[in-house]
């Protein structure tokens, strides 16, 4: 059992404490500089957060506060103790408290927390909630049980019991194993909390404008999901989770359930390994009528030990087959993209940086079966270190690169022949002069010892038979005429991906605006190439841009409040958000679906009439919850909160990443606004539920990223002449 470490007796004053000198390298950091405020603690190696926006300056110059042995009877839940969320210390002993109020779940910073030589007998469920705690001293109370909830403390080093009545069990394992197993023990048998609200869909087209669309809109839905990959999600890493709820064979039938039940036309994974790829997830969505497109990062290629290759994730592309007709495939190794290019050979930055980073993307480009219409989809998942903000913005310009010249050889790819189904003996057979996909791979395209795994069954890629000529037009049903593509602009494109990055960042200025800066911060000023204006950058070199980055794609994130009317989402109307079990009104292809009895299936695809785009809805503190089952475990840390809220997301969702150092948004789903319209977004978790949350994967969430997922409406290519009325003047 712990010993007793803390002095009994206290003088009861309030202690500033001065600020620290800073080191050297902290005084190098500018307040603009991604380094200032990176993040250390994210528990994952292979998704953590980038950094947040500079934290406002406070007049606090101290961080504990010592109110013990001053005879305070009782702590009300209004007080202004409880508005101290700076706190990292305090000291509340030796006082005659017999209660602490659940509003000691907002001082979600401190460290040490000393409750001894008190008369309590409980202990509230909420100061499981925080989940910085390193030290808690309870000596010489009353308390006979400690509440399961306290089992999402995974930093607590040191927890003193002794001189309370405890249970002989809790007792004797504390004493025999210490803190950490008593915390283990303790997180591995907390009852599961209640499941959240269904997630609401975000409506982003009125009714009126829905009726306005043609009826023959073509649309089309996508789904966007870091699944967390197995070798990723350890006790050590998510400390906070149950074991049993982070063990793969649990989290991999929860994801697949999910995105099931979703029933999108597109389904872009990231952190999928090989092994649960080729064993699981390409089985399962096989039988649903799914086809695939995968490819692990690149240090997979030089691996000899096959048992390892197999637990290296990449990304996975599965798309609808009985609706989309692969065209070709693009693996995009960055490092070996960046090395092809002059402006970047034999530079330090790019050694030291870039080439060291495994990283891919991968595009597809999609033909509809039906209509012949074009879509050209990308899956990325950027690396995660705050230190290389450089780099990611080099692996997001060389990505759109790749595509904007994938998009001008699609373009050049004539329309397929489109003959109308005969009728023979009562049957109808299509007949048309396919592309197959080597006709349309490109030639540089890297090689792999993983063949793209696509699944395509041989009739799929072998085209069928061409109508006679003696075929009568009357024998035939009238079918669209497949749209024709003069310019790659008219390409609808979707890139979808963990990006690592939030709103404000350099990657995502890029991406919304299409331009850059050579001299933005996030470039660190680093040389690379035409992208900083450095050597190699003149007219006659590679791009021939000294400019900065720049993008004809004309992409918006599906979810920027700023590209959308929001109908509902601002307005905390229930009707406006409670959609039916149906397809939006105006959409022919994919219904709004409610996911199955799963856990994970509980918490999407509802009528839960939240609210979106507001981050207070996640970082309120709500009181003591009246359901039996609540789940009280810490949320994200109070500096992180305080951040997040300091300057409006132009995001709907208020985090897309949630762990107990870090929530916010680093998932995107961006489009080209030129040839897809947005119909609707899958919402926001339930706010009350993810005040109640430490952070993901939890029981009911099996990653820590949540899945987002976007229905678009498909805009027929067009010329653009002055006086050209828009047929589809909604984004």
């Amino acid at each position: 059992m712990t010993s007793r470490t803390v002095v009994k007796s206290a003088i009861p004053i309030t202690n500033p404490n001065p600020n620290p000198k800073p080191s050297p390298e902290e005084l190098s950091l500018s307040d603009s500089s991604p380094l200032a405020n990176g993040n250390a603690s994210h528990p994952s190696s292979t998704v953590a957060p980038i950094a947040e926006p500079p934290r406002s300056r406070s007049e606090v110059t101290w961080t504990s506060l010592d109110m013990g042995g001053v005879g305070i009877k009782n702590l009300p839940s209004t007080s202004g103790l409880f508005s101290f969320t700076f706190l990292a210390n305090l000291y509340l002993n030796h006082n005659g408290l017999t209660a602490i109020p659940p509003e000691i779940a907002q001082l979600r910073n401190l460290e040490l927390l000393d409750l001894s030589g008190n008369a309590l007998t409980t202990l509230p469920l909420e100061l499981g909630m925080l989940v910085s705690l390193k030290e808690f001293y309870l000596f010489d109370n009353q308390i006979m049980s400690i509440p399961p909830e306290f089992g999402t403390l995974h930093q607590l080093q040191t927890l003193g019991v002794e001189g309370n009545p405890l249970d002989s069990n809790l007792k004797n394992l504390i004493t025999k194993d210490g803190t950490p197993a008593l915390i283990a023990f303790l997180r591995d048998s907390c009852p599961v909390a209640a499941p959240p609200q269904n997630r609401a869909w975000i409506p982003l087209i009125t009714p009126a404008e829905q009726e306005a669309l043609p009826p023959s809109t073509e649309t089309i839905s996508v789904v966007c999901y870091n699944i967390l990959c197995q070798r990723a999600a350890t006790v050590r890493l998510y400390g906070y989770t149950p074991s049993w709820a982070l063990a793969w064979d649990y989290r991999r039938e929860l994801i697949l359930s999910e995105i099931l039940a979703h029933g999108a036309d597109f389904i872009c994974l990231q952190e999928v390994d090989v092994t649960s790829y080729e064993d699981f997830f390409l089985k399962h969505l096989s039988d649903a009528g799914y086809e695939s497109v995968y490819w692990p990062k690149s240090r997979a290629k030089t691996m000899s030990n096959e048992n390892e290759r197999r637990f290296v994730d990449g990304l996975a592309t599965f798309f609808r087959a009985d609706k989309y007709q692969l065209i070709e495939k693009h693996l995009i190794e960055f490092s070996a993209v960046a090395m092809q290019r002059e402006d970047f050979k034999k530079t330090e930055d790019m050694f030291n940086r870039v080439l060291g980073k495994d990283h891919i993307a991968t595009a597809c480009a999609f033909e509809n079966r039906e209509t012949g219409s074009r879509v050209l989809v990308a899956n990325v998942h950027i690396l995660w270190d705050p230190k290389f903000c450089d780099v990611k913005l080099v692996h997001v310009a060389l990505m759109v690169e790749e595509v904007e010249k994938m998009a001008e050889r699609f373009v050049k790819l004539p329309p397929r022949l489109w003959p109308e189904p005969e009728t023979t003996n009562g049957n109808a057979v299509d007949g048309f002069d396919g592309i197959a996909d080597s006709s349309f791979s490109s030639s540089s395209e890297p090689s792999s010892p993983f063949p793209i795994s696509s699944s395509l069954p041989p009739s799929s890629s072998s085209m069928s038979p061409p109508i006679s000529p003696s075929m009568k037009p009357s024998a035939r049903r009238q079918r669209p005429k497949p749209p024709t593509y003069t310019s790659a602009s008219q390409i609808p494109l979707i890139f979808c991906g963990d990006f690592n990055s939030i709103p404000g960042s350099g990657v995502y200025e890029f991406l919304s605006t299409g331009t850059l800066r050579k001299d933005h911060p996030d470039f660190m000023g680093h040389v690379y190439g035409k992208y900083t204006g450095g050597a190699g950058s003149g007219p006659g070199s590679a791009g021939g841009n000294p400019e900065g980055l720049k993008s004809w794609l004309g992409l918006k994130s599906a979810y920027a409040a700023s590209a959308h009317r929001v109908h509902g989402a601002h307005s905390r109307a229930p009707q406006l958000l409670q959609q039916p079990q149906t397809p939006i009104s105006g959409t022919t292809n994919v219904p709004i679906r409610t996911m199955g009895s799963t856990p994970a299936a509980s918490a999407v695809n509802g009528n839960h009439p939240s609210s979106f785009g507001s981050s207070n809805n996640l970082l309120s503190i709500h009181g003591p919850s009246t359901t039996s089952a609540s789940h009280t475990v810490p949320g994200p840390s109070s500096s992180l909160l305080r951040s997040s809220t300091s300057t409006p997301s132009p995001e709907l969702l208020p985090t897309t990443n949630y762990v107990s150092s870090f929530s916010g948004v680093l998932d995107y789903i961006w489009y080209s606004g030129s040839s897809l319209g947005v119909n609707a977004v899958l919402g926001e978790v339930d706010p009350v539920y993810m005040n109640k949350c430490v952070g993901f994967p939890n029981v009911h969430f099996p990653s820590d990223h949540i899945c987002i997922m976007a229905e678009f409406r498909v805009r027929p290519p067009r010329e653009t002449t002055t006086g050209d009325k828009d047929e589809y003047p909604f984004s």
